[in-house]
């Protein structure tokens, strides 16, 4: 990388259809995603915001894009973390065609069983290494590439707070937010 450069995309979004499975001749598995995101507009006069979507065009290789091929589905809810790379080609015509796509290095199944009846809870995936299951963009690898994942570490037991008038410590799992997704 190139000093005081940076080219990262983050992105949070639903796929509008299933992955586009193919390979290379190579045999590398190559998988397109069609996430959308939505962002709300301004209020307008009667208060109402327009809901707009942008679509993110997305490519995945290797093992990474063997899970994404078995566990997403069209409206299945995933974060990406990756670099734009513009390819430029040509048509039958012999027209210039560019086309901008994300490359994806880190995978995050977001949902789980009810929102995706084929995926895993929060299952991840950092280049082609596993993540603990349930993690969100900072799980730990569990082996190096393609390997056999080994199984996440049991939770800690939660403790009761004393009767003595002392506040609980927090705990991640008391945490109630109101994010819509």
């Amino acid at each position: 990388m190139a000093r005081g450069t940076v080219n990262k995309v983050i992105v949070l979004g639903r796929l509008g259809q299933d992955p586009e499975v193919r390979a290379t001749a190579s045999g590398t598995q190559v998988v397109n995603l069609n996430v959308a995101t939505n962002e709300l507009g301004p209020r307008d006069e009667q208060g109402n915001r327009a809901d707009s979507t942008e679509w993110h065009r997305i490519v995945i290789f290797g093992r990474m894009a063997e899970n994404a091929a078995t566990y997403l589905r069209k409206g299945s809810q995933v974060y990406i973390e990756g670099r734009l790379q513009t390819r430029k080609w040509q048509d039958q015509n012999g027209v210039d065609k560019y086309n901008t796509e994300i490359v994806a290095n880190e995978m995050q199944f977001i949902g789980g069983k009810s929102d995706n009846p084929g995926a895993a809870q929060g299952g991840g995936y950092q280049g082609n290494a596993p993540q603990a299951a349930g993690s969100f963009g900072g799980g730990q690898p569990q082996s190096g590439f393609g390997g056999k994942a080994s199984p996440a570490p049991a939770p800690a037991p939660t403790q009761k707070a004393p009767q003595t008038g002392q506040q609980p410590a927090n705990n991640f799992d008391d945490f109630d937010d109101d994010i819509p997704f």
